[in-house]
């Protein structure tokens, strides 16, 4: 797990439709749901993702793998390691991964009281895992 972050960090939850974005604070204690970008290519994706991570002076991506429920590497999972080759092949930030399974879930929960089709809801589950790998960096 290593040292606490000292820049933001950006979270990023990819989905077949849309891609979920949360960001940190510099200490690397808060995060935030960002935005939702619609996906359109795996490059445009990534110009995109780069983009934003410029914005926002990012200094690590975390790419959301979606693991099966036996915690294997399944199609969603291939498709966030895609993604995250993809960064690394286009950027010198540092870009790591983490299990997101869940994460959806848990955004949804407060989602529930606002009803169904809450358009930040992959941004909100990028925040969910974004918070548990920074306070598992604060505790490690």
């Amino acid at each position: 797990m290593g040292s606490p972050v000292k820049a933001p960090v950006l979270a990023i939850d990819p989905g077949e439709v849309r891609i979920g974005l949360a960001i940190s604070d510099p200490t690397g204690t808060i995060a935030r749901p960002l935005e939702v970008l619609r996906h359109t290519s795996r490059q445009a994706d990534v110009r995109a993702i780069l983009e934003r991570a410029g914005t926002h002076a990012a200094a690590l991506l975390l790419v959301g793998l979606a693991l099966d429920s036996d915690g294997a590497i399944g199609p969603q999972a291939r498709r966030g390691l895609r993604l995250a080759e993809a960064l690394r092949a286009e950027t010198d930030l540092a870009v790591d991964t983490c299990d997101e399974s869940g994460s959806t879930l848990a955004a949804w929960r407060p989602a529930a009281r606002r009803g169904h089709g809450d358009p930040m809801i992959d941004a909100r589950a990028a925040a969910v895992f974004l918070q548990e790998y920074l306070d598992a960096r604060r505790s490690a």
